[in-house]
């Protein structure tokens, strides 16, 4: 039979793992022993869903069988598609029993800000991506000359009530008027233990020693790598599933998908609506922020289909300042 005329079918497998963690905040991983394949690499324990099992009932059984724990399983975290296998990742309410190596793996407890990406297998990587980051995500509104005063104090607040994830946005910005708004900000957000990114510039971001950079798409799109080194965030703004897909081309630590609903900052973008987003996010290869009309109600909703969180502007922003 002519090689044109054969048809390939590939199995795809479906995996699921589990973020087990301490009081520590610390997450277990096993290391896979040699034998198989990624021998030595750090993985998120789990394994594979048998014909007609609930997924997370099979993560129950495998974390059992691997690690002799009793498991709770909470919330989807994310879901990574790869070639040959679809990696469902839920995280761990809580656990109890024995915790061991029962297959004869190693494990350890790390600190997911610590751990180097590459110790992982590439589809447990934006795991670890997601772990490092807040469902919340305050992208800041435009700010007016004159109103810094008002902008500082409603940061202040946001960050009081919890944000730990700022995107700054001023672009009508000279670069000189910007830097020290930027230093402002940044140290309020290290006072709290918060990040935060700047709009669009990385090249400033990376002079200032922010924490990253939120790229919007026009930008990324003429990007073949991440321009900003590992130890920063990096963000793209996307609106469709080849955006999604270049953003984790170019090693984007996430990405935000919009509008999931109509907003009066671009009404006439037609929203996506949860289900198409759903079925975007799904193929997505990194963590993905549902912004467009979101609030904190819709935190559910965006766990439930499969996003990292919500990023928002007016509902996350404490106080907003009037714009002039």
């Amino acid at each position: 039979m002519p090689e044109s005329d054969t048809i390939l079918c590939r199995l795809i497998q479906h995996v699921v793992a589990g973020v087990l963690r301490d009081g520590q905040g610390r997450v277990l991983l096993a290391q896979r022993p040699s034998g198989k394949a990624l021998t030595g690499m750090w993985e998120f324990p789990g394994g594979k869903v048998e014909a007609g099992e609930d997924p997370r009932a099979a993560l129950v059984r495998e974390l059992h069988e691997e690690l002799g724990v009793h498991a709770a399983i909470g919330r989807r975290r994310i879901a990574v598609p790869g070639p040959d296998i679809e990696l469902d990742v839920y995280d761990v309410e809580c656990f109890s029993g024995p915790l061991r190596g029962r297959e004869g793996q190693a494990l350890a407890w790390v600190d997911p800000l610590k751990t180097e990406p590459q110790w992982l297998p590439p589809l447990d990587r934006p795991v670890l991506a997601s772990i490092r980051l807040p469902d919340r995500y305050l992208i800041t509104p435009t700010l007016a000359s004159g109103k810094e005063s008002d902008f500082l104090d409603s940061i202040k607040a946001a960050l009081a009530a919890g944000t730990r994830l700022i995107q700054l946005r001023a672009p009508c910005w000279s670069r000189d008027s910007l830097a020290p708004l930027a230093r402002r900000v940044h140290g309020l957000c290290r006072e709290h233990g918060a990040r935060l990114l700047l709009n669009a510039d990385f090249e400033l971001a990376a002079v200032l020693g922010l924490d990253g950079v939120h790229l919007p798409y026009r930008i990324a799109s003429g990007l073949n790598e991440r321009p900003v080194p590992a130890s920063m965030l990096l963000g793209v703004s996307c609106h469709s599933p080849a955006e999604l897909s270049q953003a984790a081309n170019i090693g984007a630590d996430f990405a935000t998908l919009s509008p999931i609903r109509v907003t009066s900052s671009h009404p006439s973008a037609p929203a996506l609506g949860w289900d198409q987003a759903q079925a975007w996010v799904t193929a997505a290869r990194l963590p993905v922020y549902a912004l467009g009309g979101m609030s904190e109600g819709d935190l559910e909703m965006a766990f439930d289909r499969g996003f990292q969180g919500i990023a928002a502007i007016r509902s996350l922003w404490t106080a907003l300042p009037p714009q002039g």
